[in-house]
């Protein structure tokens, strides 16, 4: 790249934009703890409790007479609160990023069916993964209203689906060169309706956009494939979840503490 760039060596790379990042022989730590504590100093909780998780299971968001969301009508209740809480209790936390690992692209996409207490739309989720390491993810509230889990299900799979065709471009573009990419799903009728060719009357009124997934499948451009739902990494980007199986899934996408 000098070749190309004016460019000065300065070293190991150690923070950029607001990352701290740690350079070990075996993978790299990215982490945002100055940041954090920085943000926890200015709501003046330094000493405040932890908290497990950002949001409770309990909560639920709507709105109210007038329009407005009660969560931000009052930006110092608790509840603001208690994601400060949590940014303090993980603010070492970081994103670990190994280098054994190969270069294969595969996603995982999820849904929390009627989510949403007002208009009951459901929120798609997904995450994406270059071997073993988390390079991208997505939470994203649908457009249109799900009759069942499966249409929730089967529309945020072409969301993943869309994300998965575009950094396999990315990677085309580096010369990293793929195959049939890999989308995960827990939904098996999600799964189904993807490979049927028959425009039914189940499935006949979902947007037109996201039926491109049938002819993803048949020409092997995309796989969906089952996967159970405990180990379903996209659950973390659609819904609230308990300390337990947020934790879980912390790890399970590279979220970790380097001591």
């Amino acid at each position: 790249m000098s070749l190309e760039f004016e460019m000065s060596l300065v070293g190991e790379l150690s923070y950029f934009l607001g990352l701290q990042i740690r350079q070990m022989h075996d993978g790299i730590f990215i982490t945002q703890a100055k940041y954090a504590k920085n943000l926890v100093k200015k709501f003046g909780l330094e000493k405040a409790k932890h908290c497990d998780t950002p949001m409770s299971t309990t909560l639920k968001l709507s709105k109210d007479a007038s329009g407005t969301k009660r969560i931000l009508r009052s930006p110092t209740s608790l509840r603001v609160k208690r994601i400060i809480r949590y940014v303090n209790g993980t603010s070492n936390y970081g994103i670990w990023y190994s280098f054994d690992t190969n270069a294969s692209l595969v996603g995982f996409s999820d849904a929390d069916w009627a989510g949403n207490c007002d208009d009951r739309k459901s929120t798609s989720g997904g995450c994406f993964f270059l071997g073993n390491n988390l390079v991208s993810w997505f939470c994203k509230k649908q457009n249109s209203i799900s009759l069942s889990t499966a249409e929730a299900e089967y529309i945020a799979a072409g969301s993943g689906c869309t994300q998965l065709l575009w950094m396999k471009q990315m990677l085309v573009d580096y010369g990293f060169n793929q195959g049939t990419l890999t989308l995960f799903c827990d939904n098996m009728s999600a799964i189904n309706i993807s490979k049927n060719p028959v425009q039914h009357s189940r499935t006949k009124h979902i947007d037109i956009r996201y039926h491109f997934i049938r002819e993803l499948v048949e020409n092997k451009c995309i796989l969906l494939e089952h996967v159970g739902t405990n180990d379903q990494l996209a659950d973390l980007f659609t819904k609230p979840l308990d300390a337990t199986r947020f934790k879980t899934l912390s790890r399970s996408i590279g979220i970790c503490l380097v001591e």
